[in-house]
């Protein structure tokens, strides 16, 4: 079903742009179509004012004459990956990569041996969601093989063809259905999708770190995550992704506090809700950068503040930790209490723009003081600055050396 309009995207700025009017133009010069297809025309059913810079497109010209084609009008093409039949065209501020229609000659898992094609509608039947198979022509007709317009308007997310077909060609599905779920989804799931999901859960073990990582923390900063990311713990879903238990409902708390769609937040307060203590299992699993596993680990294992205390307490723990992480462990602390959006928004605003004045001492100092280098610097040091943290960052250089002095 596609609605009573047979050119919904007629008025598509991306379509009507200049670009891509020369794109269409130059591979249909070879008298065969071309249509966008993908992201761009699902996510433009949704936001009519929708103008992505990186569109795709298919067409049943074999790759090197598309190559040709596109040159011979002009244009700056990439055989970005010409083996698999897709080339990228750049101009203007867009890019367009533009695939050969294929179909299936036989699957392997994630990899298939494939055929080019000049069939439409099969090499819709290759792609994974209904949603994601419909294309649009340069006058902006939908054409939707498969229901996908129906789908997204009804916000399900269902396989094209058998679900269980589709996750066998390529596992990573599972977790793709799932965040389309959280992005497009509304009311109850798609029940053989679901299903399947489910039965075919084990099949996530051959899936390299990498790729579970960009699916899982894209997943996570969407805002239906913590409603998707329940059911893959209920269909075991998140047990095969994850080697260590969490807990989906604090993602739920998360949000509940304004604190949701950040993916290294919401996963460090799903493993904490589950006790966990050490991330480095599910950072190594997930093949984390360095920035987000310390990030990680630094979440799940630190002591949370607490909330209502004087804003002096604060802003000497911010000292200690930073100002990000010390907002990230209140954000924290907001959802394990449940306390108002409001009044973590208001303590966050207040701490904002707080960072802590420059240490008024050095080493060099404390080796003028006759304080050789080494352990004992080190440690004299850190007690000043202690020092100095319980009195609110006031005592001056003076005062310093001065309990420098002190101290004998």
């Amino acid at each position: 079903m596609t609605g009573s309009d047979p050119r919904p995207l007629a008025g598509a700025r991306w379509l009507t742009a200049p670009e891509s009017r020369q794109v269409l133009d130059a591979l249909q010069a070879g008298g065969r179509p071309a249509r966008f297809v993908g992201g761009c025309v699902r996510d433009t059913l949704l936001d009519p004012d929708l103008d992505p810079s990186d569109l795709d497109l298919a067409t049943a010209e074999p790759p090197e004459r598309s190559t040709a084609l596109l040159r011979a009008a002009g244009i700056h093409v990439v055989p970005t990956g010409i083996e698999h039949g897709t080339v990228t065209a750049h101009i203007g501020r867009h890019g367009f990569e533009i695939t050969t229609l294929r179909r299936d000659v036989a699957t392997f898992g994630r990899h298939a041996e494939v055929a080019f094609s000049d069939d439409f509608v099969e090499d819709a039947a290759r792609r994974d969601f209904t949603i994601n198979a419909m294309s649009c022509d340069s006058d902006g007709q939908l054409f939707d093989p498969f229901g996908g317009h129906a789908d997204l308007r009804d916000g399900r997310v269902r396989f094209v063809g058998e679900a269980v077909r589709r996750i066998r060609e390529d596992y990573l599905r599972i977790l793709r259905w799932f965040r389309f779920l959280a992005r497009f989804g509304r009311g109850a799931p798609d029940a053989e999708a679901l299903a399947a999901c489910a039965g075919e859960a084990a099949g996530i073990a051959i899936l390299s770190g990498e790729r579970l990582q960009k699916e899982l923390l894209a997943l996570l900063r969407l805002k239906g995550a913590p409603e998707a990311v329940a059911l893959m713990k209920l269909t075991g879903v998140l047990g095969q992704v994850l080697p260590q238990p969490a807990d989906p409902a604090a993602l739920a708390r998360l949000a509940g506090v304004g604190a949701g769609g950040d993916a290294i937040l919401g996963l460090a307060a799903m493993l904490r809700a589950a006790g966990c203590v050490n991330a480095g299992p599910v950072a190594g699993r997930l093949r984390l950068s360095r920035a987000d596993e310390t990030r990680l680990q630094r979440l799940v294992s630190a002591a949370l503040p607490e909330l209502d205390v004087d804003l002096a307490l604060h802003r000497r723990a911010i000292d200690v930790v930073g100002n990000p992480t010390y907002a990230d462990l209140l954000k924290l602390r907001a959802a394990e209490d449940g306390v108002p959006a409001d009044q973590l928004r208001e303590l966050l605003e207040q701490l904002a723009d707080w960072t802590p004045p420059a240490f008024p001492l050095s080493g060099n100092d404390l080796v003028a003081a006759g304080i050789a280098p080494g352990p004992e610097l080190g440690r004299t040091l850190a007690a000043l600055r202690a020092w100095w943290r319980e009195r609110d960052f006031r005592p001056d250089r003076a005062a310093l050396l001065a309990r420098l002095a002190a101290r004998g």
